[in-house]
């Protein structure tokens, strides 16, 4: 297993602050008992009825997770880019309670030998719920310290088992303009879509996420599962997924069509390519003061060079970025 090292620079683990927000466990028992069944190991319980500020269940502590302070949960949850449900960063924790959880299916084909349309619980089984306290940083030069609640990407990748002709991972997110009516409005082309080298995707790290703070996922976070890959810009982490598909050849992503001088592929964490309208050197992080004062140094991969330079040794990283 790969383990987390602390650097100097980090916050010491004793200064993370505990979460307030959590709520009555009888009531998360009740609505998770259809999903706890026999298909699903007690590790993991994913409640059929998931509303925000219900706890999850059996949730471990991974080593993987950084030692810095948590964006506070009200700045999590309220300051966020999802345009399926608004444009502005306000839109959707306003917006997204149209979202419709409940039943979830995910599509798993392309290249695997075991394709096939999967209820959510059944996308899990077998799965640890872990929670994993990343740096996310998003392309607009602002970041947040997140508690995820997730799944390892790997194990769910090998239970599908991707033939040797699957060299990417493409994921979708939910295209239903009733539900998201961001997608009314052509700012992007819809479905949103993203993609890993399945490298990339089998990397530690990388997680499908259900919850955040201990709790089951907002639906302005990206419910009822979203990606996280805590190396890469927020904009690689595609939210509500509905389909992973495996591929030969690189899939078209969303910001990368729309804007592939902007957004590249592989959407690294670097601070020496900046976005051509702004610098990427610094970044503001949010919840930790004023405008003026939270300013902070970018690191390269977010922080996370140690465990992923070597996915892109030899690489020109202006080129690839």
């Amino acid at each position: 297993m790969l383990i987390r090292v602390s650097k100097a620079s980090d916050i010491k683990p004793s200064e993370i602050t505990d979460q307030k927000h959590y709520q009555d466990r009888r009531r998360f028992i009740r609505q998770a008992l259809a999903l706890s069944g026999a298909s699903l190991m007690p590790g993991l319980l994913v409640p059929e009825m998931a509303q925000a500020g219900q706890k999850l269940a059996n949730v471990s502590k991974s080593p993987l997770s950084t030692g810095e302070k948590p964006t506070p949960y009200k700045d999590v949850t309220s300051y966020n880019n999802f345009y399926e449900f608004g444009t502005s960063k306000s839109d959707p924790a306003q917006n997204a309670h149209t979202l419709k959880t409940s039943p979830w299916n995910v599509k798993v084909d392309g290249e695997v030998a075991r394709p096939g349309e999967y209820q959510l619980e059944d996308f899990l089984k077998d799965q640890q719920l872990e929670e994993r306290i990343y740096r996310f940083r998003c392309v607009e030069a602002w970041s947040m310290v997140v508690p995820w609640v997730g799944v390892s990407l790997a194990s769910i990748i090998k239970r599908f088992e991707p033939t040797s002709r699957a060299k990417f991972v493409e994921f979708t997110t939910l295209y239903d303009p009733e539900q998201m009516p961001g997608q009314r409005r052509s700012v992007l082309k819809w479905p949103y879509v993203e993609a890993l080298r399945i490298d990339e995707a089998m990397h530690p790290l990388a997680i499908l996420v259900v919850g955040l703070y201990g709790e089951v996922l907002p639906n302005q976070n990206g419910a009822p599962l979203r990606l996280m890959v805590p190396w890469k810009y927020g904009f690689k982490n595609v939210k509500s997924i509905v389909r992973m598909r495996f591929t030969e050849k690189q899939p078209g992503t969303t910001w990368n069509q729309a804007g592939a001088d902007e957004y590249g592929f592989y959407a690294n964490v670097n601070p020496n390519v900046d976005h051509p309208r702004w610098s990427q050197k610094s970044e503001r992080k949010i919840g930790s003061g004023s405008l003026f004062s939270s300013r902070q140094e970018t690191r390269m991969f977010n922080g996370y060079a140690d465990e992923v330079a070597h996915l892109y040794a030899g690489m020109d990283l202006r080129k690839y970025f």
